[in-house]
């Protein structure tokens, strides 16, 4: 019999999470968990790898980087990470790297593309991105002397609304063009799921550069 999706996965329980109003029977049941979009749930395959690789830490020690008992050499490990994350973006072998955690890359990004001028030095981001990325975008204008209430342009929906309008983005780029540095937008949005067309929003960005005929606008879409 098929193992279903959800068996893969440990759910913590009603109880476990804080639910106080309920019997004691459904205290103890699975919860209902819809966080994924900020930390998903352990996956039971997950746990018992992690606990392989501890237990080669303990038992080979620093040999571990190049005499794995499961094949897992450390020293190379992205190589064996790195065809999954390219065909899980589309993208080509040589295009992706596995790197460290998101708030960290986004700075290594912005250290190579953000750079402003007293002219150009806003970044465009959507509204309610992930939280660390909002503090990384502020801290990089920051660094550069520009106030981040100025040099932040967050892209909200409109009133009533949930979604970004594709008009609106291509507008705020319109309307922002020659004070712009870098348009940074996640391919979808964490919070809501909504994908950007990024084909079309970096077209914008480009057009606007070569009818100002000034620095480059980037249009980054960091990947997590």
């Amino acid at each position: 019999m098929a193992t279903l999706p959800s068996q893969e996965f440990i759910f913590p329980k009603n109880s476990d999470i804080g639910a106080s109003e309920l019997s004691i029977e459904e205290a103890s049941k699975p919860c209902t968990y819809l966080c994924g979009n900020s930390l998903g749930l352990i996956s039971k395959r997950s746990q018992r790898l992690i606990s392989e690789e501890m237990d080669v830490w303990g038992k080979r020690a620093v040999e571990g980087h190049f005499d794995h008992p499961h094949g897992r050499n450390w020293k190379d490990i992205t190589d064996h990470a790195n065809p999954i994350l390219a065909s899980l973006v589309g993208a080509n072998l040589d295009e992706v790297a596995c790197m460290g955690t998101l708030t960290a890359n986004l700075h290594l990004l912005m250290n190579s593309f953000y750079k402003p001028t007293q002219q150009r030095f806003k970044i465009v981001c959507e509204a309610r991105a992930f939280p660390s990325d909002q503090y990384a975008f502020a801290s990089q204008a920051q660094s550069h002397g520009f106030d981040p209430r100025f040099a932040v342009i967050e892209i909200a929906p409109r009133s009533g609304e949930f979604f970004l309008r594709e008009t609106d983005i291509l507008q705020v780029i319109e309307t922002h063009g020659d004070q712009i540095a870098v348009v940074l937008l996640s391919g979808v949005q964490y919070y809501t799921g909504q994908w950007f067309p990024m084909q079309r929003i970096t077209e914008a960005g480009h057009n606007v550069v070569s009818r100002l005929s000034r620095c480059d606008v980037k249009v980054c879409e960091p990947f997590a």
